[in-house]
């Protein structure tokens, strides 16, 4: 049976039976992982308020915030592809020297143009450090423990995530825009770092060499697109939330640190995913699916009325049972569904449909922070939830 950390009959004694060079390149990865996402999202808060600093209005500053991953879902079938087909340390830190470039990017731009410019660059790093990631940690484990494992990662894609908006939203606060960039250039460099230290070159399964059209590039596993627009819904108001949260606050005139919304996710979210070790690997996606349906709801109605920090934690709590727990069991699911030696073909799906969720959730976001009354803005995304269920019946 898969269980958790301290269950010796499952994870733990799998991760621990493994031997010595696996378990220091698993550790590794699972480190490298948070790096990956610490680093992009110290200055996702950021982004569109830099924008408008440099005279950027409400629409561009919306473009501004959703263009990185824009840019990732567009590469996202070349570097799927690419993840099956060629090492998955080489595509690391490629990817991880582009948002390093990225990163010191923003602290020479001078325009709203610019700013475009350098997040096309940090989008197609992104794209190559999430793919080859996840399915680079997905190929050490064996099929049974696919969605324990894919937890742990999650995990530290859940911890990275909300770290790096709440660190760049602090050093913002306190220092400037400048040094909240140099962070995110460190925090990329640390990436690069230690996926050089993997001995595991991530090279392709022999599967992915034998293919009947082994030079076709195709562009989605067609299995994999339910569940890819499904976690899309789900982003949409997650990404809308962080891109557009600071901004609503000083709106409304909020005197309590909302960049707390960010750890507290991420708390709550560690303790959901080590407590729900094994039952990934058991309950079936429909159970997960309707919770995470209802936790969402509740985590927008409390933003909706938010005014003071126990809203605001209630709300994190909530999301991290929405959209935090529907990654891990959608990424799981991806990668259970796809043919072998195709699991990044599977992983740039399921990224397709994270990319368009981080996309459009700003955009949608900049649309309504500058065109419709505040009051509207959480709500409005209520209108994803019943797609989702549309979308899995």
């Amino acid at each position: 049976e898969a269980g958790g950390w301290l269950d010796k009959r499952g994870g733990a004694r799998y991760l621990w039976g493994m031997t010595k060079e696996r378990k220091r390149d698993f550790a590794l990865l699972l480190a490298a992982t948070f790096f990956y996402f610490t680093g992009p999202m110290s200055v996702a808060p950021l982004v569109a308020g830099y924008a408008g600093s440099l005279g950027a209005g409400e629409a561009l500053m919306g473009l501004a915030g959703g263009l990185m991953n824009g840019v990732s879902l567009l590469s996202r079938p070349v570097v799927g592809n690419l993840a099956d087909t060629m090492g998955k340390r080489m595509l690391t830190i490629g990817g991880a020297a582009l948002m390093v470039a990225a990163g010191a990017g923003y602290l020479l731009a001078g325009a709203p143009w610019a700013v475009l410019a350098v997040r096309v660059l940090h989008g197609l790093g992104f794209a190559c450090c999430s793919v080859s990631l996840s399915t680079w940690i997905s190929e050490l484990l064996p099929r049974e423990r696919v969605a324990w494992g894919m937890g742990l990662y999650g995990m530290m894609t859940a911890i990275g995530m909300a770290v790096g908006p709440a660190a760049g939203v602090f050093i913002y606060q306190h220092v400037g825009y400048g040094c909240a960039f140099v962070t995110s250039t460190v925090l990329s460099a640390m990436l690069v770092f230690l996926a050089w230290c993997v001995r595991d070159r991530g090279e392709a399964l022999p599967a992915a060499r034998t293919q009947e059209r082994p030079h076709r590039l195709r562009i989605v596993e067609w299995r994999v697109v339910p569940v890819a627009a499904i976690i899309l819904l789900f982003a949409m108001p997650y990404m809308a939330t962080q891109a557009f949260l600071v901004p609503l606050a000083e709106a409304e005139g909020l005197t309590f640190s909302v960049g707390w919304f960010f750890p507290l996710y991420a708390g709550v979210l560690v303790v959901l995913r080590l407590g729900l070790g094994r039952v990934f690997d058991r309950v079936p996606f429909w159970v997960f699916l309707l919770i995470s349906v209802g936790c969402t709801a509740g985590a927008l109605a409390a933003l909706t009325v938010m005014r003071g920090f126990w809203m605001m934690a209630l709300a994190a709590a909530l999301m991290a049972g929405g959209y935090g727990i529907m990654c891990t069991v959608c990424q799981s699911t991806a990668i259970l569904l796809a043919r072998p030696g195709e699991r990044g073909l599977a992983n740039g799906t399921y990224y397709i449909g994270i990319d368009l969720g981080m996309a459009l959730g700003p955009i949608c976001g900049g649309v309504l922070f500058g065109h419709a009354p505040l009051a509207w803005f959480y709500p409005a995304f209520l209108l994803t939830l019943p797609l989702i269920l549309a979308v899995h019946a």
